[in-house]
């Protein structure tokens, strides 16, 4: 419905999105989460297959979305190790390989994927949901976040390989559910029992990927990643944007996923 206009810039591509739902269990309360739960089953198989993804975390669950052309690869990849079904009308159908396409195999990349740098700033972050019914009651205070909060120029932004502090708020609402993303400073701004976290109030440090704007036709971005911190058992929330992406780790465990990341990128060299 947004008219065409010179200010709005549209990435090529259609997506889709896939859902994981692990048969409705639960997971247990030591267990990681976020994109490290999907990363060996679901990631890595679509980075080896050539398939660029964008993840977005939520407070709920998590999403990947795959380009609209790549959804037989998608199917054929990931078919023996899920049930997948597609949305009709509501309804949930089964999706068979059969349903797709023959010639969905790519071949993989002769070379190896680029080791993106990444930035750590000192920014602390919150991740939140709040009750639908009470959204009105904070809707100035996010409007007056998203679109009037003073933030430092792109320059001075990015002119730092290390930043010591990064501009981010993420709202979505996705099937009526609302999770946001903010820093703890801009937290303290809206009334405290409106506003949900895990019963730990964890905060959370950001690991923000990529030197400049990713674009979207590389693939194995998220992979090289969600695959380290899979390894290491480390939760983390990883969001994709237009030009940079952002895993959000435990406080705590910010100094372990530097040194992850940082073997990561002296192995590539």
């Amino acid at each position: 419905e947004l008219p065409p206009s010179e200010f709005m810039q549209v990435a090529d591509s259609t997506w889709l999105v896939l859902s994981v739902v692990s048969n409705g269990r639960e997971p247990s309360g030591c267990q990681a989460t976020g994109v490290t739960k999907i990363a060996r089953s679901v990631i890595a198989p679509l980075a080896e297959h050539h398939v660029s993804v964008l993840m977005l975390s939520t407070y709920q669950t998590d999403f990947i979305l795959v380009r609209e052309r790549d959804l037989p690869v998608v199917i054929h990849t990931l078919a023996g190790e899920f049930d997948i079904y597609r949305e009709e009308s509501g309804e949930c159908v089964p999706v068979t390989c059969d349903d797709v396409s023959n010639g969905f195999l790519k071949p993989k990349p002769p070379a190896s994927p680029t080791l993106h740098p990444v930035q750590s700033p000192q920014t602390r972050f919150c991740v939140l949901t709040v009750a639908p019914d009470t959204l009105p009651a904070i809707a100035t205070m996010l409007i007056d976040v998203l679109f009037y909060s003073h933030s430092p120029s792109w320059d001075a932004a990015t002119s730092s390989q290390d930043l010591d502090s990064i501009t981010f708020f993420s709202f979505s609402l996705i099937e009526g559910y609302i999770s946001i993303v903010m820093d703890a400073e801009t937290q303290k701004r809206f009334p405290s029992d409106l506003l949900l976290t895990s019963s730990t109030g964890e905060l959370w440090r950001m690991v923000r990927i990529g030197g400049q704007p990713l674009g979207f036709d590389e693939c194995g971005i998220v992979a090289q990643i969600a695959e380290p911190l899979a390894a290491a058992d480390i939760s983390a929330y990883y969001i994709s944007t237009f030009n940079f992406d952002h895993a959000l780790v435990p406080e705590e465990g910010i100094a372990e996923v530097i040194q992850l990341l940082q073997q990561r990128q002296d192995s590539g060299r």
